[in-house]
């Protein structure tokens, strides 16, 4: 009989890559929690969780998705999770976290994200434990990732860090934002770039797969500058195997938005995210990092690719979007914002979403003026957040 009481913990977030990986909650938010950009843990105390309560629902976990595999032989498809099957539980009265594990078994990505944002936190062995767990009930396990803090990764030893590898964890995603000291202070990141470096070169050394965030628009039209190439430059000196690009928003609910309100800080627009960017890629050197933008926050999705053989491909996309008539740049933001566009190219690949966004933007223009068109864009880009 099927248990559909079973539950495990999971937290708010993960990475956009992450969408498809079986999520378990390890750590609960964040130790350090101040970051004037974040909205995510903000009110929420952070704690540790015990080891017998992590390891309690990862054997929860694998009592699911052996029930779902159990579900599918009823079905007589042998333990095969196929549409079927995952239609079979979403349509029946099971819980979200079935739903959940039947996705990530159908998936096929075999990808495990541990929550919440910074796991590394945890003592060394207590994470081993957890890990080697995770491993054992979960063989069909490919790859570990979690999220970590260069300020915690930094107070591990390399030894250390090579026996949690051993483990089971292949890939830390850290949040790098900035490698410019004076952005990092004015936003409370808590790290240097100089502990940015050394904690990317451990993560590296021990063998350990290195995702750093780097935010567009953080440095605002003051220091947008010394953001992009200072930013480039630690990077040009850890060379992490994902650079992840995630731009500046700021909802009211952030700390920064205040800032913004008191006009200590002033906003990017699109178009000098689109020339900082730009100038980031240019001072980008020396390195074999695979650039993505894989967030719907971005405006500019195919800036992406391995360096140094797609450097090129990446500025052409940039100049592309710079060249484009001040009507078509309009047009592809309010696309992209709204979730149509995600290339330049659809602007006449597409000549009727063109058409519709072009009688838009114009009827807002009549009514609002160009104020409103830029509000209109901006709560569409607010909406992911």
């Amino acid at each position: 009989m099927i248990k559909n009481e079973l539950t495990f913990e999971q937290g708010p977030i993960r990475p956009p890559n992450e969408a498809r990986s079986l999520l378990l909650r390890i750590t609960r938010n964040c130790p350090w929690n101040q970051c004037l950009f974040c909205p995510v843990y903000k009110g929420r105390k952070f704690s540790l969780r015990s080891v017998s309560e992590i390891k309690k629902d990862i054997q929860v976990a694998r009592d699911i998705a052996d029930e779902i595999k159990d579900v599918s032989a009823q079905l007589k498809y042998n333990g095969e999770i196929n549409n079927n099957v995952v239609s079979y539980i979403f349509n029946q009265p099971y819980n979200d976290f079935y739903r959940s594990m039947a996705v990530w078994m159908y998936s096929g990505t075999n990808a495990c994200f541990l929550q919440d944002a910074d796991n590394l936190i945890m003592k060394t062995m207590d994470l081993i434990e957890v890990l080697k767990y995770l491993r054992e009930k979960f063989p069909e396990i490919s790859r570990v990732t979690t999220y970590s803090r260069s300020r915690t990764v930094v107070r591990k030893s390399v030894e250390s860090l090579i026996k949690i590898r051993e483990a089971g964890l292949d890939r830390v995603h850290i949040g790098l934002e900035t490698g410019h000291d004076p952005l990092l202070k004015l936003i409370k990141k808590g790290v240097s770039s100089a502990q940015h470096i050394e904690a990317g070169k451990k993560l590296i050394e021990a063998g350990i797969e290195l995702s750093e965030y780097v935010m567009p628009g953080l440095g605002g039209q003051e220091m947008w500058k010394e953001h992009a190439i200072n930013t480039a430059r630690v990077l040009n000196q850890i060379n992490p195997h994902f650079i992840r690009l995630r731009s500046l928003r700021v909802p009211q609910r952030v700390p920064l938005y205040q800032m913004l309100e008191e006009g200590l800080f002033t906003m990017q627009t699109d178009d000098m995210i689109a020339e900082e960017i730009n100038l980031f890629i240019e001072t980008l050197d020396g390195i074999t990092s695979t650039v993505t933008s894989d967030h719907i926050m971005n405006l500019l999705e195919e800036v992406s690719g391995r360096f140094p053989m797609d450097k090129d491909k990446m500025l052409e996309v940039l100049r592309k979007y710079r060249m484009l008539p001040d009507t078509d740049r309009l047009i592809y933001r309010a696309g992209r914002r709204g979730g149509t566009y995600r290339s330049t190219d659809d602007l006449k690949n597409d000549p009727d979403t063109y058409q519709k966004l072009n009688s838009l933007i114009t009827d807002i223009q009549t009514s609002e003026g160009d104020e409103g068109v830029e509000k209109f864009i901006t709560d569409l880009a607010d909406r992911y957040i």
